[in-house]
């Protein structure tokens, strides 16, 4: 199981002989200027919610590689209408069978609206089980009580969490969501991508390592094997 990062809240996973890309937001991101977009390959794209910075490559992936959206009803809707392959329309709680695993539709606070202002249904987040392994991948989310039922239900290895603050959890908030998930791992996203969520590496790391957690801060375009 490889974990690509393209920056902001975007990865691209490889499991289970899938590429499965999470909130592709590229080419306005400053930070990301290096990625190659035309380059990315997809076979699933897993949307969490329909704001611009969680969206704003997906037309053009999504119709470059015929990969099949994964998300919220209205964000699919939205997509559908462009002439995306958006069949797997879901919403909190549900789940779905794919080639290289399932993966269920999890709570997240937080607000969500398409980049023309629509309605964007819920914001959400993912549990996916491939190759063995659990992953959470949190979305924009703050820090909510309803995670420890994750934790009833799933034995989660590795969690993607928010960190940046402002708009999401912040580093403290994100630690006691690991703690309650019980992710032994803790990959850091939504953070840098602009001044408000920008964070003291650092810092993030006392704080980590006070609670007893492996805080991940990946460079943009890096693969680790998780």
């Amino acid at each position: 199981m490889q974990l690509t990062y393209f920056g902001h809240s975007c990865f691209l996973l490889e499991t289970g002989g899938s590429r499965v890309l999470f909130d592709p937001f590229i080419r306005p991101n400053p930070l990301a200027k290096a990625v190659n977009v035309e380059a990315i390959a997809a076979d699933y794209i897993l949307l969490s919610h329909g704001h611009a910075d969680h969206v704003a490559d997906v037309e053009e992936i999504g119709k470059r590689t015929g990969a099949a959206l994964v998300g919220m009803f209205e964000v699919l809707s939205w997509f559908e209408a462009k002439g995306l392959n958006a069949d797997l329309k879901m919403n909190i709680g549900g789940a779905v069978q794919l080639p290289f695993g399932s993966v269920k539709m999890v709570p997240a606070l937080h607000s969500s609206s398409m980049p023309d202002g629509s309605y964007g249904g819920l914001a959400a987040g993912f549990i996916l089980e491939s190759e063995g392994k659990t992953l959470y991948f949190a979305g924009d989310t703050a820090l909510s009580y309803e995670m420890k039922l994750l934790a009833e239900q799933h034995a989660i290895d590795v969690a993607l969490l928010p960190i940046g603050d402002h708009f999401t959890m912040g580093v403290a908030d994100a630690l006691t969501a690991a703690a309650w998930v019980q992710a032994p791992k803790v990959v850091g996203m939504h953070y840098d991508t602009f001044p408000p969520i920008a964070i003291n590496h650092a810092d993030a790391q006392q704080q980590a390592q006070r609670a007893g957690r492996q805080l991940v801060l990946m460079q943009v375009g890096e693969t680790i094997t998780l």
